[in-house]
């Protein structure tokens, strides 16, 4: 099923795209092919050779009058709430993000996801299984390819598959978004410092729900979620890694699809972790309910291998293994990466702090952790919250904290580093972070 959708008449209208990075830069092509008069503004002196063709640019500040001069303001998603976008909003110009606007010139069906972790993964996952159908298909939005790209491909066609992450910046100015399957993945504190509060970063997320899906799919183990999609008309489908009476579900070490004759050993997986079992239930219920056949299923998911730096396995020096869990920059990322593992292991936690408390660590990591390894600019926050509860030792610097929790680890343990904080106090992004931890871990066993 797909939906006709709304095409805008963008023609000799004036498009004023905020963020001259990928996003951007595509929503300003796609406005340019629309017919469209476009000016890239970006805070930041950009060189214009970055432009497309017959887009202007304004680099170096966001001036009123060029906001009240728009037709339409299109937001890239990194892009923070601005006071000359909200005043030119209040005097009736429109507003939209990157994704609203390729969502108006579409016609493939879409299965949306998000939720605070788990999105990338779960996002790729169902993007193979679309792509195992032979249909065109297209993985991206908040993760990869800018959604204003697909526009005009087959897979942004009537027969195109759509499997798109959206994160609560872009849900903030979408309202065109009619999905097939919409998936809410789970509900943790994070970006508290963009929202004025946990519920108004809740209710934004909870827009993945608008224009009635024909299907949602939910984490019946999150009662955030649970209450979240309490008041949503759509049929519901949960899934569960506790609970049998979920329709997706894990049990004795099998996912289970009852509805759709469908069941694969957790043993034939790569993926590991508990956390990892959901993502798969969310991407296989969803691909299914969308129409994916149950025998396309399990030759994806035997070969799946999820994301880099997504308890990515590092390499074992010493009969102890590394998991590069670079990628989970909050507490709720660390608990979903930790709850249930199987192995003592020690942690490596610290960064940048951002803005929540450590303490909801002390139930999960009192399970399986030897020893947390702290780092960062976060580290008398995480000593504070976490003292008395683990042993806590401290690194004078990032290659030391990787060297010390070997030291520590005996074998048959596994070092992860899972650090609860963004990467910036020390390196450009969580990528480079995990780059640097695997590259450590390299060494270590060539000594």
């Amino acid at each position: 099923m797909s939906h006709a959708t709304q095409k805008t008449n963008l023609k000799d209208k004036h498009v004023v795209v905020v963020g001259a990075g990928g996003s951007g830069l595509a929503a300003a092509r796609l406005a340019l092919s629309a017919g469209a008069r476009v000016t890239v503004n970006d805070l930041a002196h950009k060189d214009p050779a970055i432009l497309p063709p017959g887009a202007a640019g304004h680099f170096g500040d966001h001036p009123d009058a060029l906001f009240l001069s728009a037709d339409l303001v299109v937001l890239s998603p990194g892009v923070p709430p601005l006071a000359p976008v909200a005043r030119a909003q209040a005097a009736g110009v429109e507003v939209v993000a990157e994704v609203e606007l390729a969502l108006r010139f579409l016609d493939a069906s879409i299965g949306a996801v998000t939720g605070t972790n788990g999105k990338s993964t779960t996002v790729s996952l169902l993007g193979e299984l679309f792509a195992a159908t032979g249909r065109p298909a297209f993985l991206g939005g908040n993760l990869g390819t800018p959604l204003s790209d697909v526009v005009g491909t087959p897979a942004g066609g009537p027969d195109g598959l759509i499997s798109l992450e959206l994160s609560s910046f872009q849900l903030e100015h979408v309202t065109s978004l009619r999905s097939e399957v919409a998936a809410l993945l789970n509900l943790t504190e994070d970006h508290l410092d963009r929202y004025d509060s946990f519920e108004h970063y809740c209710r934004t997320k909870l827009n993945v729900f608008q224009n009635d899906p024909a299907a949602v799919v939910y984490n019946a183990d999150d009662p955030l979620v649970v209450a979240g999609v309490a008041d949503v008309s759509s049929p519901k489908h949960a899934f569960s890694v506790r609970s049998t009476a979920a329709a997706f579900h894990l049990a004795d070490g099998v996912l289970r699809f009852s509805d759709f004759g469908l069941s694969f050993p957790v043993a034939e997986m790569k993926l590991t972790g508990r956390h990892m079992m959901a993502n798969a239930l969310a991407a296989v219920g969803s691909a299914l309910l969308m129409g994916v056949p149950a025998d396309a299923v399990p030759p994806v998911l035997a070969t799946f291998s999820g994301l880099p730096h997504r308890m990515s396995f590092c390499g074992e020096v010493g009969g102890v293994r590394f998991y590069d869990d670079s990628k989970a920059t909050n507490v709720g990322s660390v608990e979903g990466s930790l709850a249930g593992w199987d192995t003592p292991y020690v942690l490596l936690l610290g960064g940048r702090h951002k803005g929540a408390p450590y303490t909801p660590l002390v139930p999960v990591l009192c399970d399986r952790c030897r020893a947390v390894v702290v780092l960062g600019e976060s580290a008398p926050l995480i000593r504070a919250d976490l003292a008395g509860h683990l042993p806590l030792h401290d690194a004078a610097s990032f290659d030391d904290a990787v060297r010390m929790a070997a030291a520590l680890a005996r074998p048959g343990d596994a070092v992860i580093l899972s650090p609860a904080c963004s990467s910036y106090d020390m390196f450009d992004n969580y990528k480079q972070r995990g780059d640097r931890f695997a590259a450590v871990v390299r060494a270590l066993g060539d000594t």
